[in-house]
């Protein structure tokens, strides 16, 4: 039975994963795998974007993870996708359903987005847009 300092995960909460750790990776890219197709679905991504919102996997090693979602993810996917369940997070808590899904897709007059999606936003910058967009929308969900 999982506590509140040892998770289903096996991981505490008072330190972050040893994404160093190939059992650490192992044991919780099943999981991310299978959020990060989840948040694709939701937001309904096209295979390349979603591809690029993962750095750039190719079709086939896209596809195959589709498929089996099995794959063990190196430490960048990983933090991809753990930004990305972060921004998926928050929009769920600021906006009803609906909006929290077509958000990534709507251009956004922010000056950071510059008029643009936010998902072409990520695209752009990868990582680093993944971040200050989550960093962001925490703000907005801390009333600030």
């Amino acid at each position: 039975m999982a506590t509140l300092n040892r998770p289903l995960t096996g991981l505490g909460w008072d330190q972050p994963a040893d994404l160093s750790n190939k059992e650490v990776v192992k044991r919780l890219s099943p999981s991310a795998v299978k959020g990060f197709l989840k948040i694709a679905a939701l937001w309904e991504l096209r295979d390349e974007d979603a591809r690029q919102l993962l750095g750039g996997m190719s079709n086939g090693a896209f596809y195959e993870l589709k498929k089996t979602g099995s794959r063990s993810l190196d430490q960048d996917r990983l933090t991809r996708i753990s930004l990305l369940t972060g921004i998926f997070k928050a929009l769920n808590i600021l906006y009803g359903k609906k909006l929290a899904d077509r958000w990534v897709h709507l251009p956004n007059t922010n000056p950071m987005f510059a008029g643009e999606t936010p998902l072409v936003y990520m695209i752009k910058g990868g990582m680093p847009a993944m971040l200050r967009v989550r960093q962001l929308l925490d703000a907005r969900r801390g009333g600030r």
